[in-house]
């Protein structure tokens, strides 16, 4: 698919579980929009100053998911750009919130063995230090498909190549008029 022919007017905040490709899919999608990537895991370490591994280890998640509701708050203030949101972060109900009304959400989803595999290859993620990926990750479907589900889009992204993600996405967004094709 080629570039969109006008960037869309609001945030695209892409949400799902870790390891689905929010970040990796998400600079090919501001790409192919035009539009500026944002990463909010990366921006909550530079407000915090360190990693969201020392975050989780020196405060607690609940100090993490406070922080990254301030900071998506922020970043959803800016101009219009591509977001890609922590795994947990769209199942904040006040996140949600702030995300249904100032930005489109895209829920990218992909079979949990795929995100097993993937995940066991980093060990940055601080849900996951000394515990099963497979586990953790369907402990984090049951809790977290029902808030991904209010999604405004929801793409299916297995093991395709990420450029067939992103022209799923511009489809779904040209399909609901959020961008013209």
């Amino acid at each position: 698919m080629t570039l969109a022919t006008t960037p869309p007017r609001k945030t695209i905040a892409l949400v799902g579980l870790m390891g689905v490709g929010k970040s990796s899919i998400g600079r090919r999608l501001a790409v192919a929009l035009g539009m500026p990537f944002k990463d909010a895991d990366v921006a909550i370490e530079t407000a915090a100053g360190q990693s969201i591994t020392d975050i989780f280890k020196n405060l607690g998640e609940e100090a993490f998911r406070d922080g990254e509701r301030k900071v998506i708050a922020r970043l959803l203030d800016e101009p219009p750009h591509v977001l890609a949101t922590g795994g947990g972060a769209f199942n904040d109900p006040e996140t949600r919130r702030m995300i249904r009304l100032k930005a489109t959400s895209v829920w990218l989803r992909s079979d949990l063995n795929v995100l097993a595999n993937r995940v066991r290859k980093r060990d940055t993620r601080p849900l996951l230090i000394g515990k099963d990926p497979m586990q953790v990750l369907q402990a984090q479907a049951r809790e977290r498909y029902p808030a991904f589900s209010e999604a405004d889009i929801t793409i299916e992204t297995g093991e395709t190549p990420h450029q067939v993600a992103v022209n799923a996405i511009i489809k779904a967004l040209a399909d609901r008029e959020v961008v013209a094709p």
